[in-house]
């Protein structure tokens, strides 16, 4: 049986609590939308993409998907996988389209959405996004988001990184994420930039 293009498919979300009345939405998908979905948890091996469409259901993130089990052809997986976006090792990186930045190290690990990192503190001329964006030097090609429709680019963090990073913690509104920043020893930057 062919990969349909259009086909129903039943959102829910799967929150982990002692009872949960979520509603199901039922909601009609083009088929690279929901593969787009199946390839952010299998990654791109065709095999396991065409057996995430037999099995008919998919948990990915907080959300579960369900939809009729589809019987196909692992030709027709691997062409609709090649008509959707992926790696490309070749894209440079644009630090201005970035969208958040995933530092790493010692046992710790912290998301900064840009949002939060490009707030100025009131009579403060820089922000923190400022201060990370000064440090990304040397990045490579990590990788694609496929439910994001995003690339990664990562690089070593140095110690007088590191440093200069924790100092610049103050320059963040919030004080939470401000000391995470300030008590983490990082390693390693991941930035995320979409298509």
């Amino acid at each position: 049986m062919p990969i349909p293009e259009r086909m129903q498919v039943k959102l829910s979300s799967e929150a982990a609590e002692y009872v949960s009345m979520t509603p199901v939405v039922v909601r009609e998908m083009e088929a690279g939308e929901l593969v787009e979905q199946i390839l952010g948890v299998t990654g791109a091996d065709a095999g396991r993409v065409r057996e995430a469409l037999k099995r008919g259901s998919l948990v990915s993130g907080g959300s579960r998907y369900r939809w009729a089990g589809i019987e196909c052809e692992a030709a027709e997986v691997e062409a609709l996988i090649a008509k959707l976006p992926g790696p490309q090792p070749g894209r440079k990186f644009e630090a201005e389209r970035c969208v958040r930045v995933v530092l790493s190290g010692g046992g710790a690990r912290v998301e900064i959405p840009k949002e939060a990192a490009a707030e100025k503190k009131l009579l403060k001329r820089a922000s923190f996004w400022d201060a990370l964006t000064a440090e990304a030097a040397e990045l490579e090609y990590a990788g694609y988001l496929y439910r994001e429709r995003a690339d990664r680019y990562a690089g070593v963090v140095s110690e007088e990184a590191g440093a200069r990073i924790r100092a610049r913690a103050g320059l963040l509104r919030y004080e939470g994420l401000a000391r995470q920043v300030a008590a983490g020893k990082w390693e390693r930057a991941e930035w995320v930039v979409p298509r």
